[in-house]
């Protein structure tokens, strides 16, 4: 048996019966995920990102360490005796803090490895230290947690079992420590967090910005001839009108005569439900006259309601402005809270509104209605491949659809990267002959396919670097496919796959994305937008000369 210390304070006795209370082959494990957290994935981590990161790996290698005991005694296999046992403690101690400081002390170069790739200065400290402690005091809690939830489960098996046999008991009492920790994390924390966020978010979109205002002229959505409130487009929607390019702008760099585009835009405010606003935005764009341009692109923006200017200001360049969008809000939440929320509202609302338009622009004679396109990024992606489905379209295809940073959920996405031509990576797969679907990276992609474009085009523009392309969450057991073989150009060589900890370090890449510089992780450039649309249009009298031009006029990788 161990004796506790005599020297100790009484203020440090719980402290001490703390630390003989841990798991010593929990602490091994822990201390090997903590570790391992630090190594490189595919985005640059803030310092608090990193310190929350490995706090969680702490305590998920802990919960490994602690089953694994668990099975061994279980499974009645000889224990260490106690002397053994003693020595075996201390040894493994002084292991845990020498591999913990020597990969802190590894970490700054770790993440440089990625910041290099990106072109980021390097950062001259990761902060080892503070990212340890913190990482300690969520390790703290989290375990305060899981004894919370036994000490409950005990509680309840202890009283059951005076009427039930124990196994019984045994069950019941985990049951309700289950349905306890459920109720207070999703009916009273998720609730609060989500009514807390709720209302920052709205009251955001609801900011009118003095910088713009309301349009004079009444080609514009928001104007006093149009149909749509300017106040009721909402924060976002009010950015989306104000950047239109003016026809001054398209004429500096277009090769042929250029028009002012039609950009429409229909707040969450601006109608009662999704089936008002998606009729007002038809409306608008009959009343603008979008259905006699020669595109018409629906977009489906992100969940704050956000379109990527790139994306569609990219197109507007290409041909001369002759080009009607349209985009209607179902969200101010931002895209992952969005997903939690209310999934099914922004798919429905993709779909209402192409359904509308669609309608609409079958019954236009064929030779002189639009080309019509879908666009989206990010969840906005999702919903907009969501939004038509294949067979209803086989009698009379749109033109195609450019869909960037493809969630990792999505489904048509998913199928075609799995069906990708053998030794093609999957971080840039190459589809059967590319008559249908290309995938195109910073790098390109896009051209030397055998076969031409067909007549229905799409386009997925994803980086290596995006996790919210690339999160998977078989990487909890299984190597992602886009770590084998060769590895993406902005994807660091020193990044490697862990079990649970992989896992643990793309779900805080997700949150880290859009961190990351134009041009990498979840920031898409306007230079990659032109480069798919080009490939897509082939709009007329841009050559290389000139589209590197429009490159440097609107692009952003160098700032916009």
């Amino acid at each position: 048996m161990l004796s506790k210390p005599t020297l100790s304070t009484a203020p440090l006795e719980p402290l001490e019966r703390f630390r003989l209370s841990l798991s010593t082959t929990g602490l091994l494990v822990a201390t090997l995920f903590f570790a391992t957290s630090l190594s490189p994935s595919l985005v640059p981590r803030p310092f608090m990102m990193q310190a929350l990161l490995s706090g969680v790996a702490l305590a998920a290698g802990y919960a490994v360490g602690v089953f694994l005991h668990w099975l061994w005694h279980f499974m009645e296999l000889p224990e260490l005796r106690d002397r053994v046992l003693l020595v075996s403690k201390i040894i493994a101690w002084l292991l845990c803090v020498t591999v913990a400081i020597a990969f802190l002390v590894r970490a700054s170069a770790w993440q440089n490895s990625v910041r290099e790739l990106m072109m980021m200065p390097p950062v001259e400290t990761a902060r080892p230290f503070s990212v340890g402690l913190i990482a300690a005091l969520v390790f703290v809690f989290l375990l305060a947690l899981a004894r919370l939830f036994l000490f409950i489960k005990r509680s309840v098996a202890h009283r059951v079992d005076r009427v039930v046999p124990t196994r019984i008991s045994l069950v019941i009492g985990a049951l309700v420590a289950v349905l306890l920790f459920w109720g207070v994390i999703s009916g009273v924390l998720a609730r609060f967090a989500l009514n807390s966020f709720d209302a920052s978010f709205q009251q955001l979109d609801l900011l009118i910005e003095d910088e713009l205002d309301p349009p004079n002229d009444p080609r514009h959505t928001g104007s006093e001839a149009s149909l749509l409130a300017w106040d009721d487009l909402g924060r976002q929607g009010r950015r989306f009108i104000a950047q239109t390019p003016s026809t001054d702008e398209l004429a500096r760099i277009s090769p042929g005569p250029v028009m002012e585009p039609i950009r429409i835009y229909v707040g969450l405010n601006s109608g009662e439900s999704i089936e008002q606003r998606s009729a007002l935005a038809l409306a608008e764009m009959e009343r603008l006259g979008a259905f006699e341009r020669d595109y018409l692109v629906v977009i489906t923006p992100t969940g704050t309601g956000w379109v990527d200017p790139g994306g569609i200001r990219s197109l507007e360049y290409l041909v001369g402005g002759n080009v009607a969008s349209v985009a209607v809000q179902y969200s101010y939440l931002p895209s992952w809270l969005s997903l939690l929320a209310q999934a099914e509202y922004g798919q429905e609302t993709a779909r209402i509104l192409f359904d509308l338009v669609y309608r609409t622009w079958r019954e236009l004679p064929a030779d002189s209605r639009p080309r019509l396109y879908l666009h989206g990024l990010s969840l906005g992606a999702l919903n907009s491949q969501r939004s038509a489905d294949i067979w209803d379209l086989v009698g009379d295809p749109i033109d195609g659809a450019l869909w960037s940073g493809p969630p990792f959920r999505s489904n048509t996405w998913q199928w075609a990267t799995e069906q990708r031509n053998p030794g093609s990576p999957a971080w840039l797969p190459r589809f059967r002959d590319g008559s249908v679907i290309r995938f195109a990276n910073q790098h390109g992609g896009l051209d030397d396919f055998a076969a031409p474009w067909g007549p229905f085009r799409v386009v997925y523009l994803q980086y290596a670097s995006d996790p919210i392309s690339f999160f998977s969450t078989s990487a909890l057991y299984r190597e992602p496919a886009w770590m084998r073989g060769q590895r993406g150009p902005d994807v660091s060589p020193k990044l490697r796959w862990y079990p649970i900890v992989t896992f643990l370090q793309l779900a805080a890449d997700i949150a880290a994305a859009e961190v990351a510089p134009i041009g990498y992780g979840h920031a898409y450039a306007t230079e990659h937008y032109i480069d798919a649309w080009q490939a897509m249009i082939e709009a007329p009298g841009w050559d290389d000369e000139r589209l590197e031009r429009l490159k440097q006029k609107i692009g952003n990788l160098q700032g916009d």
